[in-house]
């Protein structure tokens, strides 16, 4: 990654270091329940308090308008203590008085989160002053919330300008993971992706196409594309005003040598509910009560085959209600087998966006993918060809 600015670039010892960090967690009753984002930024923490810096955290929580005690970040700065196994102190601002005193008060090795640094209108505003004020504390800046990084606010894209910045050990991980998936890739490359509508995916449809060798189109957007292709979908979820939009994807992917995949059979039930009655129909049998709720069998063999056949995956999406049994059949297969592959050494296998996560969590097929992205937007805009300004403020 010598592209980009990394810890192993950085002069730490004795310095105060601004760490940008995901800490953007699920808590219910001021507990984390999920503590997947706390556990990504403990080796960047480490090694900054190892080589003698003082570890300033910066991070956002919620969507407050204004100071809010609900979005305080008070109650996780003891979750990050608890899983880091040492004190975080914790400031009640991100600038300022109460800040600094917290800053000044540290030692080389010491860790101290700072309060939400969207309790300031300032921070998404990306405004100079409030960024001078963030520096005010910092001598080097270390951005680990690629999560975040699409976004140029001030803790995200401003520091970066002002302060010697470089990536921390997960972010650095993330963005070599993505440009070995999509940048220089080793081909033949598949894409998944699925989820519900067409509109939602419509730039990172047609940046894929563009740049993979395969594309399987699963969720509720393949029934927009088998619907543009004369098929009869039922009550299936379908966005019937996008037939032509599915129409010149499938056009440009030609004319782009790109194969798409779309299911050959499918999984149909009358109601949208765990357990309904289902059954297995080819995409030319839907009938106009039946809905789409997964792949069928075929469909499953197909893009499994498929796998065994290429170099990189990229996944984002599942491929059916995999939230209700048994229409989780779909994801649950196609994803054991490309964990299968990847752990065998056989696929470099990348994954990203929320329900994507869930979805592979799920099948117990996290663990054994190449990488897991648990950035939502970022790893989107990424797959869509998108720069992200909190990535690029990080180049050399």
């Amino acid at each position: 990654m010598t592209a980009f600015r990394t810890l192993d670039d950085a002069d730490l010892s004795g310095k105060r270091v601004l760490v940008r960090v995901d800490l953007n967690v699920p808590t219910e009753n001021g507990r984390v329940t999920d503590a997947t984002r706390i556990e990504r930024i403990l080796p960047t923490i480490r090694e900054i308090a190892s080589k003698g810096g003082k570890v300033i955290l910066l991070a956002h929580f919620g969507r407050p308008k204004g100071r809010d005690p609900k979005e305080s970040l008070a109650p996780i700065a003891s979750a990050v203590a608890e899983h880091l196994g040492k004190p975080v102190a914790f400031a009640d601002d991100c600038i300022g008085a109460s800040a600094k005193t917290a800053v000044d008060a540290m030692k080389a090795g010491d860790v101290l989160l700072l309060e939400n640094t969207r309790f300031h209108k300032e921070e998404e505003k990306n405004d100079p002053d409030f960024v001078r004020a963030l520096a005010a504390n910092g001598d080097v800046y270390v951005n680990d919330a690629f999560s975040a990084a699409h976004r140029a606010h001030a803790s995200t894209e401003g520091l970066a300008r002002v302060l010697p910045a470089f990536a921390g050990r997960t972010m650095q991980q993330e963005i070599e993971a993505l440009a070995k998936a999509l940048e220089k890739p080793e081909r033949p490359v598949l894409a998944v992706v699925g989820g519900a509508k067409v509109s939602t995916k419509l730039d990172l449809l047609g940046n894929l196409v563009k740049k993979v060798d395969v594309l399987v189109i699963g969720g509720g957007m393949a029934n927009t594309f088998l619907a543009a292709q004369g098929k009869a979908v039922g009550k299936s979820l379908c966005e019937h005003d996008l037939l032509d939009t599915a129409r010149a994807i499938l056009k440009t992917a030609a004319e782009a040598g790109c194969t798409i995949m779309l299911p050959v059979d499918a999984v149909v039930a009358s109601e949208f509910k765990a357990h309904a009655p289902s059954r297995t129909v080819s995409v030319d049998a839907v009938g106009p009560e039946d809905m789409i709720l997964d792949i069928g069998p075929a469909s499953m063999k197909a893009v499994s085959d498929k796998l065994a056949s290429v170099k990189t995956l990229v996944w984002n999406g599942p491929f059916g209600a995999f939230e209700l049994a048994p229409f989780d059949a779909g994801t649950v297969t196609v994803a054991k087998e490309a964990a299968r592959l990847a752990k065998a050494g056989k696929l470099l296998a990348v994954a990203g966006g929320g329900d994507t996560v869930a979805a592979l969590n799920h099948a117990g097929a996290a663990d054994d993918f190449t990488y897991v992205s648990t950035a939502g937007g970022a790893f989107l805009e990424w797959l869509e060809g998108k720069a992200l300004p909190g990535v690029d403020a990080l180049r050399k």
